[in-house]
């Protein structure tokens, strides 16, 4: 068992991460410890993120106890640089963390100024050049093998020549420094992608009424409106966080299955959200900032509206399924959407209501054409029996299903459908031939013979649906 943190108390005791336990209680008898939880550090890692939201859109993990801020253009919300971090000091202090900050020209800059500056640079780069080694953030074996080597810091590294260090010490190394000399620059692997539209309040003091705070909301909505408007776009999902005085993020997510800018509208669906929450809405100690995001903007075109109102039920019944989907559940209310595939029952799926459409579209029948493919389908397809036919191959002209036998007067094929020969576990699927039959009754099968003669000894027959 080793040590995966310490407290400054033990830290100046001589204790450091990566010690075993027993050595580190052979040094400080009255140690306590604590069973480390990596899920649960990553958790509160995640909630942190989710409050620095405040301060820029573009907020990105460095686990297991680092957060990177691209405030470019953001810090004059708070009258520059030193405000905005005195800021985060201060809301962290208040959750009982300490937390170091460094401002930086690349993520990896920044969080080496944070982990290792000690004295104060006249620049950035004089700044990097005397953090120790382990700024490089190479794994131990590396770390000691520079610090032998004679390279105490990183200005050390820096001035031998990359192609001996990368030899010497790995590509990684040589990486390393470059990344710290700002020659290389790895992008910020946001958490969340940068909302198209984004609209914000934030309030002097904390407001403690979540009344007045939705009131707020439906401003930026007819704010969000209006500049959907002036792009001809309408949202299709719409993302609102309420930021509390106290760190904790309140997040409620609406989404339409037709684009849209009415207010109205939203409000009733965020008003359906809010009565499904387990949990209420709680003001804690007041919210301090409101943001609204349209996460997905889709065009949106004026409708030429039919004189027997034909377009406004459509919209009626699109508001009805948004609402449904917003109260039950987003997977509680679906549709059928087509899916690229020659296999009957795997030509459509389920997705939910609200959610983009499938880039397949269904197949068309040419006019005057009967349909290819029945109305109802059996999954799976039913066995038939007592299969007559006139040739092995032929289509048949009697067979028995659900102890009734049918006489077959008219029938059209086969249409043949093999498997899905790129995909492995289809390769060896036997081929079916399918008919579109007719009995002497009028009433109308889609059947298929499962595998051909040279494929199975004896091939079944199945009805897999029903016409109309």
């Amino acid at each position: 068992m080793r040590l995966t943190a310490t407290d400054l108390t033990a830290a100046r005791a001589g204790l450091e991460p990566g010690l075993s336990l027993a050595d580190a209680r052979a040094r400080v008898p009255e140690l306590e410890v604590f069973p480390a939880d990596p899920h649960a550090d990553m958790d509160w890692l995640e909630r942190l993120a989710d409050g620095c939201a405040r301060y820029s859109p573009t907020v990105a993990l460095m686990p297991p106890d680092a957060l990177v801020l691209d405030i470019a253009g953001c810090a004059h919300a708070f009258d520059g640089e030193r405000p905005l971090a005195a800021d985060v000091e201060a809301r962290m202090a208040r959750r009982g963390i300490l937390a170091r900050h460094a401002f930086g020209d690349t993520p990896e800059i920044a969080r080496a100024l944070a982990r290792y500056a000690g004295a104060p640079a006249p620049d950035e780069k004089g700044a990097v050049k005397r953090l120790p080694v382990a700024a490089l953030d190479l794994d131990r074996d590396a770390t000691v093998a520079l610090t032998r080597a004679g390279l105490k810091t990183v200005g050390d590294v820096m001035a031998r020549p990359l192609a001996g260090i990368a030899a010497r010490f790995g590509e990684e190394a040589a990486t390393m420094v470059r990344r710290l000399a700002g020659d290389h620059r790895a992008p910020v692997k946001a958490r969340v992608r940068i909302a198209p539209i984004a609209v914000e309040r934030r309030f002097a003091e904390p407001i403690a009424r979540t009344d007045y705070a939705l009131e707020v909301l439906e401003e930026l909505a007819e704010a969000a409106a209006t500049t959907l408007t002036e792009r001809h776009q309408g949202g299709r999902r719409w993302e609102a966080r309420l930021f509390r005085a106290d760190g904790h993020v309140q997040s409620l997510r609406v989404e339409t299955g037709q684009p849209t800018r009415d207010v109205a509208l939203l409000m009733r669906l965020f008003a359906e959200r809010i009565d499904s929450l387990a949990d209420p809405l709680d003001p804690g100690f007041g919210y301090d900032l409101v943001r609204l995001d349209v996460a997905l903007a889709e065009r949106l075109d004026a409708a030429q509206l039919r004189l027997e109102g034909g377009a406004s039920r459509e919209g009626e019944v699109a508001q009805l399924v948004d609402q449904l989907s917003t109260r039950l559940g987003r997977s509680r209310v679906r549709r059928f959407g087509a899916r690229d595939s020659h296999i009957p029952e795997q030509a459509e799926l389920m997705l939910p209501a609200t959610a983009d459409a499938p880039a397949a579209a269904w197949p068309e029948t040419e006019a005057g054409e009967p349909p290819l493919r029945p109305i109802y389908l059996f999954d799976p397809p039913q066995p038939i029996e007592s299969v007559m036919a006139e040739v092995p191959d032929g289509p048949p002209h009697r067979f028995r299903w659900r102890r009734r036998v049918h006489e077959i007067a008219r029938s059209e094929g086969p249409e043949r459908i093999a498997g899905e020969w790129w995909r492995r576990h289809d390769a060896t699927i036997p081929t079916r031939d399918y008919y579109r039959v007719e009995d002497r009754r009028g009433r109308r099968f889609w059947i298929f013979r499962h595998g051909l003669h040279d494929e199975r000894e004896h091939p079944r027959w199945y009805l897999h649906g029903l016409f109309a």
